[in-house]
Parts: C-alpha cells; sequence; structure tokens
C-alpha cells in the first residue's frame, strides 16, 4: 500500500496565494494548477500544471497546452520575466498539456524525458539508466517513468516546505489512487517510482491537482 494514500495526504495549497513556496536558493510558484475532467460524452478536459523555479538558475517545469500559451506569456510578465529570461524548461513527458509552448524558449536547455538539448545540440546523459541529471546541487531531474516511457520529475531542496519534487504525472493529484493505473504505461515501474517519491519528497506537486504534503510515519 501506497504511504501517501494510508496516510491521508495533506492538501498544502488552498488557495492561489499559498501556490508559491519560498526558498534559500530557490523558490517555486505554481502558476497554473492542472486539472483532469471526465465529460459525459466520453472525453476528458485536461491540462498540465504549471511551475515555475526561481534563483540561482529561472527553471520552467511544464509548458502547458498550447491554448495556454497567452496566460503564460501573461504570468511570466507578472513576475518581471521575459521567455528569453528561461534559463531550462523541463517536460516532465511528452505529452501536449505538458509541452504545448515549448516553441516560446527557442534559447533555453530543453529537457523533455530523457532528452536533454541546448539547440539541436544534444547532451548526454543517463537518465535512460536510472541515474538523475545535476542541474546544481539545490536542483535535480529524476528519472520517474511509468506514466510513459521516459517521465522525469524535478526534485528541488532547500524550500519553506523541504524538499519539493514536481512530478509530472507521476501522480495525477493527492488522490488519485484509483485513477493513475488506467493512465499509466507500465504500472508496475510507476507504483516503485511512486513509492520513491515519497521517501525523497515533503511536498509533491502533481501534474493534474494541487501540491500535496507527504505524511511521514
Amino acid at each position: 500500500m501506497e504511504t501517501v494514500v494510508s496516510a491521508q495526504i495533506q492538501n498544502v495549497s488552498l488557495s492561489e496565494t499559498s501556490l508559491d513556496f519560498s526558498g534559500e536558493p530557490y523558490s517555486l510558484a505554481v502558476l497554473k494548477v492542472g486539472y483532469c475532467l471526465s465529460q459525459t460524452d466520453g472525453t476528458f478536459k485536461a491540462d498540465g500544471t504549471i511551475t515555475l523555479i526561481t534563483g540561482l538558475k529561472i527553471i520552467l517545469v511544464d509548458t502547458g497546452g498550447p491554448w495556454d500559451k497567452d496566460f503564460l506569456v501573461m504570468s511570466l510578465k507578472e513576475r518581471g520575466l521575459k521567455p528569453e529570461d528561461i534559463n531550462v524548461v523541463v517536460g516532465t513527458h511528452g505529452h501536449s498539456d505538458h509541452i504545448g509552448n515549448l516553441s516560446l524558449f527557442p534559447t533555453a536547455m530543453t529537457i523533455v524525458g530523457f532528452d536533454i538539448s541546448k539547440g539541436d545540440t544534444y547532451l548526454p546523459n543517463k537518465l535512460s539508466e536510472g541515474q538523475p541529471y545535476t542541474i546544481d546541487e539545490h536542483v535535480s531531474v529524476i528519472p520517474t517513468p511509468g506514466h510513459t516511457g521516459q517521465d522525469v520529475s524535478i526534485q528541488v531542496k532547500g524550500t519553506s516546505v523541504g524538499t519539493v519534487l514536481i512530478a509530472g504525472d507521476l501522480f495525477e493529484c493527492c488522490s488519485d489512487e484509483n485513477t493513475w493505473q488506467n493512465l499509466s504505461m507500465n504500472t508496475a515501474v510507476q507504483k516503485v517510482n511512486r513509492q520513491k517519491a515519497l521517501r525523497i519528497a515533503d511536498v509533491i506537486i502533481p501534474g493534474h491537482g494541487l501540491p500535496f504534503r507527504v505524511l511521514k510515519h
């Protein structure tokens, strides 16, 4: 049984004003809370969580869908940033609601799944071998496949709430125990990586819901 489920997850972000987590040297801000809503006609509406990390580098994790372009540019502007100010853009996986605005950031280092590139130059890494990619001593990209074959999560240490893991769709939301399997390419691998996430994080930012605290036992 997953610890986070049996421990009754606590939401730590219940309003727009509490979606910012201060820290040293990095702070985080959830610019948009993702969602996934079933429709009566059998379709579903979905958009991915967009998170900004600011500090020694400026890192954007997931860019939302193409329909989020104007929202994303305005959200950055409200924080005094332009797209060209972003140093690193991470797509936790290749679904359209998570990487729909990569073209806004042509000068940034781009990490999508296990691919890391600067422009058209692809950099060697060992994500496919299960090894993290270190941005610096505070921020790491961690391979967490399962939802797709090349999912990654971003670990940020030293925030006001401890270690934060921006997990993409490793976790759909804080109470997804009955739904994540239906969206998983490999449930066994994803379950292992979910357990790993619970061990290394104090707060998890999921792909389609509010951040939640991991209650340790």
